[in-house]
């Protein structure tokens, strides 16, 4: 017994000593998101965004970049089998929302407040999903309008340049109709431009800003006479739009090269002009129409799944993340939009200021109508192919429009119903 006990206590002593000179392995958390994922992006965030985090708290963090299918995949698995690796998710509202709705994520209005910071109210409100507070907003884009000054001297009457910088009611969609057609009768030649072409972004202008300003909803109401008094007026429209419109993918070079003075598009598409001649554009809120002012937000949140192994730890990275120096520091290399007011006062003059300045301007305008981008998984591309149907059948082929949208319409519904997805603000009432 004397022997026995003489080795237990030696046995202990080795175990102290050797928990005096092997180091605590440091705190580990999982940051799993489906943005910042592209090499120069990833580089980025392993390079520059998590090392001061690390020699802050101490915490290593492991940045996995997923496809959005392989994150839902993984999330679930884990909440199935209760047994979850991911600390920290990045993740559009739309996969944020379905995640909230199966329960996985935590309630994040039970951990301490972030300081120092006041979120944008619009990305706030989105923020709360099914009875609890589902993500802290990290980052937004937008598709916003683009003025050459020099657009500013075939103004409408009524219309001032401080009624469109700052979308007051006057900014209305009939005001910029008369001032599309005022600058075709001055210059000789249509000045409005849209990236219509198979690679640019024009469906989002149909889905998430006109449907929503003139009907109220981006897809309920497809198939409405608000809708066809939309897509009248869209005709109309057409007649004072450059004709390269359809060939165009994103509008920098157009704008660039003076072929248009008013275009729309998104930010990461037009940052190139405004970054190379900032003394000749100004980024400006979209109209208001009879409904609203439609228009898509992007939003990334961050998210902490249920169980997720310290729930301390992945506080901590949002609580960096949202923090407005690193919000602008993400701004400046990767072209996201922050989503706190303090970050306003740090962007640097310039180009990045006059981008930040029209996407905060836009997202707090009047009479907003905040329109996201639906999730439909593999279903994406139908939807938006869908409202590129209808444009070529209404706009430019001239078929009769309730025709049109009477085939469409159902066509549009039977996805979500495929999909069992929700039909996407502003139709679900927000």
């Amino acid at each position: 017994m004397r022997n026995l006990k003489l080795i237990v206590g030696i046995a202990v002593g080795l175990l102290l000593s050797l928990s005096i000179i092997t180091p605590a392995l440091p705190e580990k958390i999982i940051w799993a998101s489906t943005q910042l994922v592209p090499a120069h992006e990833r580089a980025f965030v392993i390079g520059e965004l998590l090392p001061p985090f690390k020699e802050e708290t101490g915490i290593e963090v492991e940045f996995v970049g997923l496809l959005y299918p392989e994150l839902a995949d993984r999330l679930e698995a884990e909440q199935l089998a209760h047994k979850v690796t991911i600390g920290v998710i990045g993740e559009l509202h739309g996969g944020l929302d379905l995640f909230a709705s199966k329960e996985f994520l935590e309630d994040l209005a039970k951990l301490p407040e972030l300081p120092e910071r006041t979120f944008i109210p619009t990305l706030e409100k989105f923020s709360y999903l099914y009875g609890i507070k589902a993500y802290v907003p990290w980052m937004q884009a937008t598709y916003v309008m683009v003025v050459n000054k020099k657009a500013f001297e075939y103004l409408p009457d009524g219309l001032t340049s401080d009624d469109v910088i700052k979308g007051t009611y006057k900014w209305t969609y009939t005001a910029l109709l008369e001032w599309a057609k005022k600058l075709k009768e001055a210059t000789g030649t249509p000045q409005l431009g849209f990236p219509a072409a198979p690679k640019g972004l024009w469906h989002r202008f149909l889905h998430g800003y006109l449907y929503p300003a003139f009907t109220g909803a981006q897809v309920k109401n497809f198939n409405s006479p608000e809708a066809v008094e939309m897509w009248s007026y869209l005709r109309e429209l057409w007649e004072y739009v450059h004709p390269a419109s359809t060939t165009w993918a994103s509008m920098a070079e157009p704008l660039l090269r003076g072929e248009v003075l008013l275009a729309w598009d998104h930010t990461a598409r037009i940052k190139d002009a405004i970054v190379q001649r900032p003394e000749d554009f100004v980024v400006v809120p979209v109209p208001v129409g009879p409904k609203g002012r439609g228009f898509i937000l992007v939003v990334v949140g961050l998210a902490i799944p249920k169980g997720a192994p310290n729930i301390d730890a992945s506080w901590k990275l949002i609580e960096y993340l949202t923090r407005p120096e690193v919000q602008t520091l993400v701004l400046e290399k990767v072209g996201f939009f922050p989503t706190v007011e303090e970050a306003a006062g740090k962007v640097p003059a310039g180009a990045l200021r006059i981008l930040a300045e029209g996407v905060t301007a836009q997202t707090g305008a009047p009479y907003a109508l905040v329109a996201m981008i639906p999730s439909l998984g593999p279903l994406s591309g139908e939807f938006t192919a869908l409202y590129r149907e209808a444009f070529e059948r209404i706009v430019l082929k001239g078929e009769d429009i309730q025709s049109v949208i009477a085939d469409i319409g159902p066509r549009i519904m039977k996805l979500f119903e495929e999909a069992g997805a929700p039909l996407p603000p502003p139709d679900a009432g927000s």
